[in-house]
Parts: structure tokens; C-alpha cells; sequence
């Protein structure tokens, strides 16, 4: 079992950062690539980036994020964080950690984060 706990959402403005991070805990979160996705009204929950603990291999899917958006693993915290630079308004969504097998879709991902809400003001 892995439990998975996100917290540093709230309400910034535009051009503004965030850092979020996903503690993990449980006897085998360490087999799983974590992921951060991200679902705003109406759409689609979408893979943001991932990586794997050792920190060697990361990948990032949204090209709305890239450049901005920075994945890293902490592995003597047992924690991963998304750093989020230059926010715009479209990045407000309810932001989501989870472990699975590394796959783009969110099927893929076998446990969740309850969730973190990000607010992006104009």
C-alpha cells in the first residue's frame, strides 16, 4: 500500500511560484514512478511530469509546462516536488500526485494524492 499526501497549493498571481510536494509513505512507494497531474473544470486530467526515485530519469508531457515546471525527487524526505515558476491563470486546476508504472495516462497510476488546489490570478 502507498499512501500519497500533497500540500503547497493556495491562490497566486500571475507570474508568481508555487512548490508542491507529494509526501509518499508505505512499505513499497519506492517500486513506483511518481507522477503530478492536473484537472481544471471541464477537462481532462492531464499527465504534467514524473520521475523515478533515484531522480535519474524524469520526463515532462505538457508543453504548456515546459520551461516553467520543474519535477526533483527527495529521496531523504521521501518526497516529490513540483516547482512552478511563472504562473499563468491557465495553470489554475486541482493538482494531483500519483504512483504507477510511468505511463502517460492516468489509468496507468495505481494510487492518488487526495489533491491540491492552485488558483492562478490575473
Amino acid at each position: 500500500q502507498v499512501q500519497l499526501v500533497e500540500s503547497g497549493g493556495g491562490l497566486v498571481q500571475a507570474g508568481g511560484s508555487l512548490r508542491l510536494s507529494c509526501a509518499a509513505s508505505g512499505r513499497t512507494f519506492r517500486r513506483y514512478i511518481l507522477g503530478w497531474f492536473r484537472q481544471a473544470p471541464g477537462k481532462e486530467r492531464e499527465l504534467l511530469a514524473y520521475i523515478n526515485w533515484s531522480g535519474s530519469s524524469s520526463a515532462y508531457f505538457t508543453d504548456s509546462v515546459k520551461g516553467r515546471f520543474t519535477i526533483s525527487a527527495d529521496n531523504a524526505k521521501n518526497t516529490v516536488v513540483l516547482q512552478m515558476n511563472s504562473l499563468k491563470p491557465e495553470d489554475t486546476a486541482v493538482y494531483f500526485c500519483a504512483a504507477g508504472t510511468g505511463g502517460r495516462n492516468p489509468w496507468e497510476y495505481e494510487y492518488w494524492g487526495q489533491g491540491t488546489q492552485v488558483t492562478v490570478s490575473s
